[in-house]
Parts: C-alpha cells; sequence; structure tokens
C-alpha cells in the first residue's frame, strides 16, 4: 500500500507520523506520552499490549499472502541441523550425516510441487512454505527457487542469532515474536503437510497439526512423513494404538513416503479436497 492507496478524505496516518518527527523540541514534546501510540515502540512492547501484539503478527502475514494471492501451500517441516549432502562431513553425527539425504529429498519435492504449481495455476496455489532457517527448511525453498518460482519463509526470533535462509521469496519472508501465531500461518492455507526428520520443533509441529486433524478442528490433507524408517524409530505409533491411547483410524491420517515422487503420487490420491482456498478467518 501507498500514499495514494487512500478510500477516505482523512489525513493518512503515515503522513502524520513524518509530521510529528518534526514538532519543535519541548518538554512536552520530548515526553513519551506525547508519541502517537501506533508509533511509539515501547508503548506497543509493554505487557499490556500482547493482546494487539497477537493480532498484528495474525494480521500482517495473512495480508501480504494475500496481495501476493498465496491462495494455498504445501507445508514442508524438518531439522534445521540436517545437513545438505556437500555439508555431510560436518554433520554433528553419523546419524545426521546419514540423514543428508533427506535435504536432496526435500529439495527435489519441492521443486517438482512448485514446477507443478506454475504450471497450473501461475504459482498461487500449493506454494511451498517453511520455517525459513536452514537445513530441510533451507532444500524446500532451494527446491521452489530453482523451480523459478516462490515460496514462503515463516522465521521467529530466537535467541542465537537467526535469518531466513537465502532461498525465502523476500516479499514471502516472515519474522515472528509468538510461536503459536506461526504455527497457525503454517496451517491456515495448507493443501498439505510434509514432515522430515527433525528435533523438537519438528516433532511440535507434527503432533499439533495430527492433533487438529484428529480432532476435527482442521480438514483432513495429505500428511506425509519422509523416512519410514527413522519415524518408526522415534515414534511407536502402534503401542499408541494398542494402550488405546489413539485409536487404529488414526493410524490413517497419515503415510510413510521416501521419496519425491512417491508423495506426490499420494498427494494426487488423497481422497479429499487438497486445496483450501476458504482458509479460516
Amino acid at each position: 500500500m501507498n500514499d495514494t492507496d487512500r478510500t477516505h478524505p482523512l489525513r493518512d496516518s503515515r503522513e502524520d507520523t513524518r509530521t510529528a518527527r518534526t514538532v519543535p523540541d519541548t518538554p512536552q514534546t520530548r515526553s513519551p506520552a506525547y508519541r502517537l501510540a501506533f508509533a511509539d515502540e515501547d508503548f506497543l512492547c509493554r505487557a499490556d499490549l500482547r493482546p494487539v501484539r497477537l493480532q498484528l503478527e495474525l494480521l500482517k502475514p495473512t495480508l501480504l499472502m494475500d496481495e501476493a494471492e498465496v491462495m494455498s501451500t504445501v507445508v514442508l517441516f524438518g531439522g534445521a541441523r540436517i545437513p545438505s549432502p556437500a555439508e555431510s562431513d560436518r554433520a554433528r553425527t553419523p546419524a545426521l550425516r546419514d540423514l543428508a539425504g533427506q535435504y536432496e529429498e526435500a529439495r527435489r519435492f519441492a521443486r517438482l510441487v512448485t514446477e507443478r504449481s506454475m504450471a497450473e495455476s501461475g504459482g498461487r496455489e500449493n506454494v511451498i512454505v517453511t520455517g525459513g532457517g536452514p537445513g530441510v527448511m533451507e532444500a524446500g525453498n532451494r527446491g521452489a527457487w530453482e523451480a523459478g518460482g516462490r515460496s514462503v519463509g515463516l522465521n521467529i526470533v530466537l535467541p542465537h542469532e537467526q535469518a531466513p535462509n537465502e532461498y525465502v521469496t523476500p516479499e514471502l519472508a516472515f519474522n515472528f515474536h509468538y510461536f503459536a501465531i506461526r504455527k497457525m500461518h503454517f496451517l491456515m492455507r495448507a493443501a498439505a503437510i510434509c514432515v522430515f526428520p527433525g528435533g523438537f520443533g519438528t516433532l511440535d509441529e507434527l503432533f499439533e497439526s495430527l492433533t487438529l486433524i484428529q480432532s476435527g478442528r482442521m480438514e483432513r490433507v495429505p500428511f506425509l512423513l519422509f523416512g519410514e524408517d527413522f519415524w518408526r524409530s522415534i515414534v511407536n505409533w502402534e503401542a499408541l494404538r494398542d494402550a488405546g491411547t489413539i485409536g487404529e483410524d488414526d493410524l490413517e491420517l497419515f503415510r510413510f513416503v521416501e521419496t519425491a515422487e512417491d508423495a506426490l503420487a499420494l498427494m494426487e490420491d488423497w481422497p479429499l479436497p487438497r486445496t483450501r482456498r476458504d482458509y479460516p478467518r
């Protein structure tokens, strides 16, 4: 939006923000109380303003993705520590080195999804979305970039230095303070959810998404776990069923896949609609 996008004759808030910077320097104008509320960072960061900050983090990416015509997404969850094959020799553990192939599979999958998206919808449907960081996330954004398409990165501020990977489409690179709102944006437009090996963050995303589908809070979409051996070694799915803490039909909410082609075939054959144009408001 720019200064010509007005729909009313009233003075624009940005004009007043610029004007407020040029007022005479007096004890009154130096007071924090005199600052425009929406331009006052100290005020906006007060604990009392948390509901406003939550709303802003929900609203900003929604508006920008609407304006960019991102109609639906394919979500890639996965570990930040998984190296590319070129970097596998520097992996922290032999197990991580062995998982380098998952980086390449995520990259290939994202490239194939993006190529199909561009051919079928001009790149508006099934846009790749990742957490915007390194590892599997980088692989997903990289594959979309190699296909000549766009991809979304939903980054989050962490105590250590963090920046989006270089393959995220700049105008679709978002940054969050609240994990909960970030996770909402992962799922609001999701036409499919693909989970690659990862750690605590990936497990959190996996189980929150499954819980929403299991409990009927989200439509059933293709839910694909890449690397069956990894996932079966991490979670004893059948033990949950045998204990009665989940039902037999809950094991049908997801499928294991090994390759990008396996995933694309299942996305095509999934019984319910794969496109979520009317995402929740």
